[in-house]
């Protein structure tokens, strides 16, 4: 990856929003009106006090109901991953809550080093860079960072960048590390993104196991999110010249693009 990105080298604690709310027509209009048309809908307010009330305990069920369906189906899709977790607050650089998260961003690390060397080397060189998820060759993942959380994984954007994604610059980043540039102007990728870094070298094939950890990771990512966690790109999508990811993931890039897994 270019310089100032992370690869210049859950139940992830984070609560699952109950953001279902409620669901449409349950049936209930009516169900408050008094024998004999006392107290019905038009007679006064007793009336509507009696049909709000079954009205409001039913959308607070429905709510709870797709809650709890949200969360199963995360706990579902994260039982599927080999997944360890290790967080340095330093390489967290703000809020990223679920309206903010647009982009999943796939990286190669350019080294073949396992993935606790690898955030070793993001928390000890000072750039405070890193990926939420590095994926090893064996299919086992490493979470750097909480989904919640920014990280500064994408660096700096080109040719319009913000503009071309459509996304802001909004002071959610603390932009804490960021390195000056004469030559670019957007940075705003890492604060609407998921950034995922697989442990690969240019020429090198990507192993079945570890393309069918990442198809895994996006299902999770998806799950946590609520059925989608945006759109898939790769980091030279954001700024041409990165080398990541390499033409040996032209194809899987395409499918995950089209349908969400590599083949």
């Amino acid at each position: 990856m270019g310089s100032g990105t992370a690869g210049s080298g859950v139940a992830d604690g984070s609560a699952v929003s109950a953001t279902g709310g409620a669901l449409a027509d349950n049936g209930v209009v009516g169900t408050g009106a008094k024998p004999n048309g006392a107290g019905g809908a038009g007679s006064g307010s007793d009336g509507g006090k009696a049909l709000a009330a079954p009205a409001d305990a039913n959308a607070k069920i429905d709510a709870a109901a797709v809650a709890a369906a949200r969360e199963a189906a995360v706990e579902e899709a994260r039982s599927r991953l080999v997944l360890r977790e290790k967080y340095y607050e330093d390489l967290q650089h703000g809020d990223k809550g679920a309206d903010y998260q647009k982009y999943i961003v796939l990286h190669d690390t350019e080294g073949d080093g396992p993935a606790e060397g690898i955030l070793s080397y993001w928390e000890g060189n000072g750039n405070l860079v890193a990926a939420h998820f590095i994926v090893e060759k064996d299919g086992s993942i490493l979470q750097c960072v909480p989904m919640d959380q920014i990280a500064h994984h994408a660096g700096w954007g080109s040719g319009n960048a913000n503009e071309r994604f459509g996304i802001t610059e909004d002071g959610r980043d603390d932009l804490r590390g960021r390195a000056p540039s004469s030559t670019y102007t957007d940075y705003g990728m890492n604060a609407w993104s998921i950034g995922i870094e697989m442990v690969h070298v240019g020429g090198e094939t990507y192993p079945e196991a570890q393309l069918e950890a990442v198809d895994n990771l996006i299902a999770y990512i998806d799950a946590y999110y609520g059925g989608n966690g945006g759109t898939i790109i790769d980091h030279k999508m954001w700024r041409a010249g990165n080398s990541d990811t390499n033409p040996e993931f032209a194809d899987y890039l395409a499918n995950y693009q089209d349908h969400r897994t590599h083949d």
